[in-house]
């Protein structure tokens, strides 16, 4: 499996080529996304939950990586994460049992970097 730097780093360029021929479309992305998550009647961090066990059933790399990150600046804890994660398994079966993990090591990734960022110690799972 990829980490997390290996996949940000294979999406890096390639977006921004695509961000610079369509920045309308890629600022609507944005803007839309932005909107979405932020906080409201559900706690943003709830909202990226759901948006890490959707990243999972669409089996998008890079959108677990986002969202794992996301969960992550959220406070979301390694049980939470697990516990949705455990919700994208029911709903996807066996597939779910493949990208549910990959899930999982990009949160307990994006909490080692905060935690390395901070000089905060990392949780222990």
């Amino acid at each position: 499996m990829e980490s997390n730097d290996d996949i940000r780093s294979e999406l890096r360029q390639p977006a921004r080529d695509l961000r610079d021929l369509i920045p309308d479309v890629w600022k609507g992305h944005v803007d839309t996304s932005s909107a979405a998550l932020r906080e409201g009647e559900l706690p943003a961090q709830i909202k990226e939950l759901m948006a890490l066990v959707i990243a999972v059933t669409r089996e998008c790399d890079g959108c677990i990586v986002a969202h794992a990150r996301g969960a992550a600046r959220q406070q979301a804890t390694r049980q939470m994460v697990a516990e949705a994660l455990g919700v994208a398994i029911s709903m996807n079966g066996g597939p779910g049992t493949v990208w549910g993990p990959r899930a999982l090591r990009a949160f307990d990734e994006a909490v080692a970097e905060r935690a390395q960022r901070s000089g905060q110690p990392t949780p222990s799972g």
